[in-house]
């Protein structure tokens, strides 16, 4: 029970300050749930990630959902998903209610430009993970080469070329990703 009120709390705090969602907070959750409680292998964070991707639904739900289930079955999922959305629905009620009474001010007009810059900076370094964790495995601190993954960068810069040469739909890119892996890595 202890772990499932120490998932809830967790995850309370981080969608208290999960300002962009989705790729944005996958930073905050790696820092608490890998780095700071070591509840899970930064492996098990990545494989988490892209599994939270390819399922129907918000990222930072998905991936708190599988974090939870991961660390405290079945209940700590139900903790950890409900910590990371309360804040949100509260926080978007009462920002509801302010921008309908402030809609035509410049100045709260020019906070969300702000913010929007803030939000595609914690997107950016999010990607910057997740391409690290790709190339270099979990431990991507030393960056020496060694252990740079050049069948991952070739999955990569292909699915990259496809997607955007053809448009093809991005569930498919994925799909081929994973077969590709399975070949690559088998």
């Amino acid at each position: 029970m202890n772990s499932v009120w120490t998932l809830f709390t967790e995850f309370l705090k981080i969608g208290f300050l999960s300002i962009g969602g989705g790729y944005a907070i996958i930073p905050l959750i790696q820092e608490q749930v890998v780095e700071k409680a070591g509840w899970i292998s930064e492996k098990m964070f990545t494989d988490i990630i892209t599994i939270s991707q390819m399922t129907p639904g918000p990222l930072a739900v998905n991936t708190s959902t599988f974090v939870g289930l991961q660390i405290g079955g079945l209940p700590g999922a139900l903790a950890a998903t409900v910590g990371c959305t309360l804040c949100g629905i509260v926080i978007s009620l009462v920002l509801y209610k302010f921008f309908q009474t402030h809609q035509s001010s410049v100045y709260v007009l020019e906070v969300l430009n702000g913010l929007k810059s803030a939000s595609l900076g914690l997107i950016i370094s999010a990607a910057f993970t997740i391409l690290l964790l790709a190339l270099y495995g979990a431990d991507s601190q030393g960056l020496d080469g060694r252990d740079f993954n050049r069948t991952a960068l070739l999955i990569f810069l292909a699915m990259l070329f496809i997607l955007r040469k053809w448009k093809i739909n991005p569930v498919l890119v994925m799909a081929a990703s994973g077969i590709a892996g399975l070949v690559c890595y088998l």
